[in-house]
């Protein structure tokens, strides 16, 4: 049986207010930027329009209501407790993310992290004039992994802040409660602020690890601010809104207060959103993650079977296939775009730029798509490879 998401054709997605489908010629197809190509779910869309026939004045930028659901989700990620003043709205996630670096370091000390990483990391820490402490994942024979000695190396006398990615983009790992548990340790070892990005929290897949926060262990939780939103799961991106959260409600606000009035509010429609998103779209949802997990496969078989040269480790999470086409691939991501006709991220977006020739054989690939367009991209790839 036929799903609804297989129907979509280039042609809808394609229109003018899509960056994603409009960035490149028309010839391209675009599988780069986190967005996916499904529609959201009919109940968010109904309650979107609803909420225009309530005038769209002055709202509760500071919705209790919405903190409240955010609260019962949190619990159930392992963060029991978080009171409602720990909890602050952002227009987003990446604000957050600028914040905690401002917030929790000076310029000139260092931030760890692991790489490769969301280019919003490195880009937070360098642009604010800190030193990023980069550790590469090491590739294992199933899956990225961390290394331990390296993340000791790494840490210095200015080390102040350890910024983790759970789960992980782009590797699409889910830190299991083991390595949470050592990097929890670590942090407190080196007394660290940790600043967690959960954004991907909900796109877990059936067999991967299950998902718990790095906040989730009282040791760590004063010392932690997390990051949270809607806009990956239930694809709304351009409605920006996303939560600081931590137990400490002095350390959220630390955080929250350094951009002051510089970082600006959600709006009444993303908050909409987010409610509705919380109440109704449990269905869609896992829809959607089935029809995810599905092309996730797809993707990994078709790499294994018919890209000579390509390696992937199957992603835990996210809708993104980390791939390596081969060390003698150099440029990538320009080389596909080139010869492929594919648009995808190219690994060296998400390296500090001393380290991102290292990566230059990798791809990005963002499978939230149509099974046809998918596979039409992948064909691309492989004849463009051959």
């Amino acid at each position: 049986m036929s799903h609804p998401f297989d129907t979509l054709q280039q042609e809808q997605l394609r229109h003018a207010d899509s960056l994603k489908w409009t960035t490149h010629p028309a010839d391209i197809l675009p599988l780069w930027i986190a967005d996916m190509d499904f529609p959201p779910s009919e109940a968010l869309l109904a309650a979107l329009k609803a909420r225009l026939d309530r005038g769209i004045g002055y709202y509760h930028a500071a919705d209790p209501a919405l903190r409240a659901q955010l609260q019962a989700v949190l619990a159930g990620r392992g963060m029991q407790d978080v009171p409602a003043d720990g909890i602050l709205f952002l227009p987003s996630v990446v604000p957050g993310l600028y914040a905690a670096v401002a917030a929790l370091t000076q310029p000139g000390e260092d931030v760890l992290s692991v790489l490769p990483i969301y280019p919003p990391f490195h880009q937070a820490i360098l642009e604010q004039g800190r030193h990023i402490q980069g550790v590469a994942l090491r590739e294992g024979p199933e899956r990225w992994e961390l290394d331990w000695e390296a993340l000791e190396a790494a840490v210095t006398p200015r080390t102040r802040l350890l910024m983790l990615c759970h789960p992980h983009n782009p590797t699409g790992r889910v830190w299991t409660s083991e390595e949470l548990g050592r990097l929890r340790e670590f942090a407190v070892r080196h007394d660290l602020y940790v600043c967690s990005d959960e954004l991907h929290a909900d796109l877990i897949y059936a067999g991967s690890p299950a998902f718990e926060s790095f906040a989730a262990d009282p040791a760590v939780a004063g010392r932690t601010v997390t990051l949270i939103g809607p806009c990956k799961t239930y694809n709304v991106a351009g409605l920006s809104i996303g939560a600081l959260v931590s137990h400490d409600p002095a350390l959220a606000q630390r955080v929250r207060s350094v951009a002051g009035g510089l970082m600006g509010h959600p709006s009444a429609l993303s908050v909409t959103s987010w409610q509705v998103a919380l109440r109704e779209g449990g269905e869609w949802l896992a829809e959607t993650l089935a029809y995810l997990q599905a092309n996730r496969d797809y993707v990994a078989d078709f790499v294994a079977a018919r890209l000579p040269g390509a390696q992937m480790h199957s992603p835990e999470a996210t809708y993104l296939a980390w791939i390596n086409l081969g060390p003698e691939r150099k440029q990538a991501g320009e080389w596909l775009l080139r010869e492929a006709k594919v648009a995808l991220n190219a690994g060296p977006l998400f390296m500090p730029a001393n380290q991102a020739p290292e990566w230059d054989s990798f791809v990005r690939l963002n499978f939230a798509t149509s099974r046809s367009i998918l596979t039409e991209a992948l064909e691309r790839v492989e004849r463009a490879l051959r």
